[in-house]
């Protein structure tokens, strides 16, 4: 009886937010530096708590792709609290739904492990590099990271020079492999002077870049940075309101507002002075949590490919035996009816399936 109250509590969306949107999250303020004062002992217990709950939850793949997108910010800004304590998560995740579910969060740490041993390894060759640039680069396999967007943005020569070098290190060590270049996850510390004082702030790739434009003391317009930098509006308006309109105005913006706008025009803050040597600043993100659409695609998929598993090797069934069978082999998610109604016909238009000729609510499997 508790077992059926659990399940329909958990199920049932209230607000904004679904039920395994708050759970992911709940997990991420945890798992998160600069989150929860938690103990290790009270991490656990509380994650613990959770994959119990988990447990109930029929959109446990929602949950899969919203975890997976926290994940992926943690680690890529490092802001992840213990690598121990991602670890264990994943692994309780991984006991209650089995190593399909959990494949790609693991490919995602073991990502990590292996770019941190090559790190040194380049950096060596760094060293022969005439350049007064620190960098580095993280790799990612595609099939184990959310995918993101990569814009083509025009980049200073010194950090083109730096990209080539990688390229030609990475590309002999790994033949078979093509490379991607994904901007809009990078970092950047710019060391900027005012006067008599520098600071180092800490910013994104992208806001570096802008930053760089400004090296001349030139004004620019909205337009004219945007041809300059060979980016698209949806890109530019966040980096130009981070630094123009946040809590430090690294940048002048002229008419001053809380917008941006195509005619407004930029020039450096001649005048900006802060406390700190250390400045974060922050863009806002566009993006969501997760990637509706993707996890509805998913679902499509899983749903028809168990519906020819079964009718190949049942041959001949009829429509509420199909619905029940399918209902009991999908274990990450519980579909409505009609879904698997609309994913029948669909696979009756390609030709796997055909009603039987004699009764409309039977399919025969065709080889």
């Amino acid at each position: 009886f508790l077992k059926g109250v659990f399940e329909e509590i958990i199920n049932n969306d209230v607000g904004q937010f679904s039920n395994a949107e708050l759970m992911s999250t709940f997990c991420d303020r945890i798992l998160k530096s600069g989150g929860e004062k938690l103990s290790e002992t009270e991490v656990e217990q509380n994650l613990d708590r959770i994959v119990q709950l988990f447990s109930f939850l029929n959109d446990k793949d929602l949950f899969a792709e919203i975890y997976r997108n926290q994940l992926a910010k943690r680690l890529l800004n490092q802001r992840s609290a213990s690598d121990d304590a991602e670890k264990a998560m994943i692994a309780k995740l991984k006991v209650q739904c089995g190593t399909q579910f959990t494949s790609k969060m693991e490919g995602m740490l073991n990502d990590l492990a292996v770019g941190s041993e090559q790190k040194s390894e380049f950096d060596q060759r760094m060293e022969q590099l005439d350049t007064k640039l620190s960098f580095g680069v993280q790799v990612l396999t595609t099939g184990n990271w959310p995918s993101y967007k990569a814009p083509e943005v025009a980049l200073p020569p010194q950090m083109s020079k730096c990209m080539e070098v990688f390229k030609e290190w990475h590309d002999n060590k790994h033949q078979k492999r093509r490379l991607t270049w994904v901007h809009s996850l990078g970092n950047a510390t710019v060391r900027a002077t005012y006067g008599k004082k520098s600071y180092d702030l800490q910013v994104t790739t992208l806001q570096a870049v802008v930053l760089n434009s400004f090296n001349d003391g030139k004004t620019y317009g909205f337009t004219e940075l945007k041809e300059k930098l060979n980016v698209d509006d949806i890109t530019l308006k966040p980096l130009m309101h981070s630094l123009s309109c946040g809590k430090h105005k690294i940048i002048t913006k002229s008419p001053a507002s809380n917008k941006i706008a195509s005619t407004d025009s930029f020039s450096p803050n001649a005048k900006f002075t802060c406390n700190m040597r250390k400045i974060r600043i922050p863009v806002a993100s566009v993006e969501s949590s997760h990637n509706k659409n993707r996890v509805e695609e998913d679902r499509s998929v899983a749903i028809e490919a168990a519906i020819v598993r079964i009718m190949k090797a049942r041959k001949t069934l009829s429509h509420q035996q199909l619905v029940a069978e399918v209902l009991s082999q999908l274990a990450f998610f519980k579909p409505q009816p009609r879904v698997i109604k609309k994913r029948i016909e669909a696979l009756i238009d390609r030709e796997y399936l055909e009603r039987s000729s004699e009764n409309s609510q039977q399919y025969n499997y065709l080889a």
